[in-house]
């Protein structure tokens, strides 16, 4: 017999919360990433709680589950239902932790969902001035992927009062000082 979606998706949930295997919960978080970036699969995902599921593991260590947990939301909140969900879980603020990352996959999810979720009520915590400054410092990355978005993030989602400010804030910290040599 197959699985209809709905029972695919339910089957995919229960693996994850089941299995002890590192590998295969990053291999279902990656399916359910996936399914994610389907409107037709939104209304299952908000059934099965898939969005508290990507919340939740935004604070675990493993870096491979973080990013295919910030891929997950990143995809689904184009939705509105979906958006709303987020910022009423307070999703931001787990999003915005996720811009430290060492993972660039990560942190390109995390800048473009923080995009999504800009809306006039948001708006004061997905740009925030440590965010800002986050952006700034990422407007000069040797990537051109993370510097372009970074840039479009400045241009398009912030005050040229806000840029103003976490630069002059910028000025007077040590971040991006190199370290001295021994």
């Amino acid at each position: 017999m197959e699985l209809g979606r709905p029972e695919y998706l339910q089957a995919l949930v229960t693996e994850f919360q089941a299995t002890d295997s590192a590998e295969a919960k990053e291999q279902v978080l990656a399916n359910l990433a996936n399914f994610a970036y389907d409107p037709r699969n939104y209304e299952y995902l908000r059934q099965l709680q898939v969005l508290d599921l990507f919340l939740d593991v935004l604070t675990e260590d493993d870096e491979t589950l973080v990013e295919f947990a910030m891929g997950g939301l990143c995809n689904l909140c184009l939705d509105k239902t979906n958006k709303d969900y987020i910022l009423e879980a307070n999703g931001v603020e787990p999003i915005i932790n996720c811009l430290s990352s060492s993972n660039e996959e990560t942190v390109m999810s995390a800048v473009t969902t923080l995009m999504y979720l800009t809306t006039p009520q948001s708006r004061p915590q997905t740009t925030a001035l440590p965010v800002v400054e986050c952006m700034l410092r990422f407007s000069l990355s040797a990537s051109r992927r993370l510097s372009n978005l970074a840039t479009v993030f400045l241009e398009d989602y912030c005050t040229p009062l806000q840029v103003e400010e976490a630069r002059n804030l910028s000025k007077h910290t040590a971040v991006g000082i190199p370290l001295p040599k021994d």
